[in-house]
């Protein structure tokens, strides 16, 4: 993690904090945004589970995070801040533009969902607008999300598809989730039904590409 200089800087700057895994990523970002004369990143993070505490010790005024990271992910992060940090406005940059990941993202509480593929003067304007109270989705995303429709699978589905993902046996995912074998069989047998998928790998891929998991 690394603040960045405060000098030079007008006194009504807006304090991002960004969460991306990806270091040339992150830095890019970090740099192109500090190129904002109203801007200032004040911390700059490569996993999930550092977002919660770095947030109240910085105090930004938003919070641009990645979905998958690692520890914790952005979307769980989201839903964190909006309990701790309600003052934070949460923005999810993602290169996933996933119907299912923005309906979790707006549930999870955060102000915008946008690309990582457009223009940095977009990202901008976006950070600019959510601290107004404004609420930013990239306009094609909210289109697909309100044609997909909510997500069919519920959440108990949804976590033992999560527990499966690594090719745990049944036993191992009723012990993680301290269910019965013949429960965890009955949720993945209902899970691979409403993906119209043969099979619980089937299932966990089409999950999260249509970011239901």
């Amino acid at each position: 993690m690394n603040e960045m200089p405060r000098e030079h800087r007008p006194a009504t700057s807006v304090r991002v904090l960004l969460a991306e895994d990806q270091g040339m990523m992150r830095g890019a970002l970090a740099l192109l945004l500090g190129m904002e004369a109203d801007i200032e990143v004040v911390a700059q993070l490569a996993s999930g589970d550092a977002i919660v505490d770095s947030v109240l010790t910085h105090r930004p005024d938003v919070a641009l995070l990645d979905i998958e990271l690692p520890g914790m992910s952005g979307l769980d992060a989201a839903a964190e801040l909006h309990r701790q940090a309600p003052d934070c406005r949460v923005l999810i940059l993602t290169t996933f533009g996933r119907p299912g990941y923005l309906r979790r993202a707006m549930e999870a509480g955060a102000a915008g969902f946008l690309v990582k593929d457009g223009p940095v003067e977009e990202l901008a304007a976006a950070i600019r607008r959510v601290l107004t109270g404004e609420t930013v989705v990239d306009p094609a995303l909210a289109a697909a999300a309100l044609s997909a429709g909510p997500s069919p699978l519920t959440a108990r589905e949804c976590d033992v598809l999560k527990a499966s993902a690594d090719g745990a046996t049944v036993a191992d995912m009723a012990g993680r989730l301290h269910l019965s074998e013949s429960t965890v069989r009955n949720y993945l047998s209902s899970a691979i039904g409403k993906t119209g998928t043969r099979n619980r790998a089937e299932a966990v891929r089409e999950a999260r590409q249509q970011g239901w998991l």
